[in-house]
């Protein structure tokens, strides 16, 4: 069963409603004890990486995702969580992976935010993408990116400059669209998340 990591800082009606179209159950996570009754993790994220930051931090479950071991999916702010640091608030993230978020402002002649429907290329075979066709479109709504690094991206997308669609470090995996209002593959995506073997 999937765990959200309720902490004021996700659109977490619309990962639910997605999650009760395939039929996946799920449950909240307010506090670190509740971290026990589920084998995957998702932590949503939309608006401020920087306040986001601070609610998570708030909430005291920020040692305890550290030192999990099982699948966790950060989607959109929740993927930028995982980086080393947000040019968003010039914070400190959980530098789960040694990237940067930073601005598409002044890095790019496209409209910011990026927003709407892009497509993806998947950089390496894995199982959170099965069943996805490569070039699948998603949906974006974001000003920050995370910096494009091969060895942590499973998917790339450009849009003025390339970054990093999906990324991976061991057990902890990120998406910066949305896959709760991405159509049928962001569903596949959550079904894939769902039954994700490390």
């Amino acid at each position: 069963m999937i765990g959200i990591v309720n902490y004021g800082a996700g659109n977490i009606f619309s990962l639910t409603a997605a999650l009760d179209r395939i039929h996946v159950q799920y449950g909240m996570i307010n506090r670190k004890e509740e971290f026990d009754r589920y084998d995957r993790i998702i932590i949503p994220g939309v608006g401020h990486a920087g306040a986001a930051m601070h609610k998570l931090r708030d909430t005291g479950l920020v040692e305890t995702i550290l030192a999990l071991d099982k699948p966790v999916l950060g989607i959109c702010v929740g993927m930028q969580l995982l980086t080393a640091f947000s040019e968003e608030g010039e914070a400190d993230l959980l530098s789960i992976v040694p990237l940067k978020t930073l601005h598409f402002d002044k890095r790019i002649d496209n409209k910011v935010p990026h927003m709407g429907w892009n497509s993806i290329h998947v950089e390496n075979s894995h199982p959170l993408f099965r069943d996805i066709a490569d070039n699948a479109y998603f949906y974006f709504v974001h000003s920050y990116f995370i910096e494009f690094d091969t060895a942590y991206t499973l998917a790339q997308c450009t849009y003025g400059l390339t970054f990093s669609a999906s990324l991976q470090k061991d057990n902890f995996f990120g998406v910066q669209f949305h896959p709760e209002k991405s159509g049928k593959y962001g569903e596949q995506l959550l079904l894939n998340f769902s039954s994700i073997v490390l």
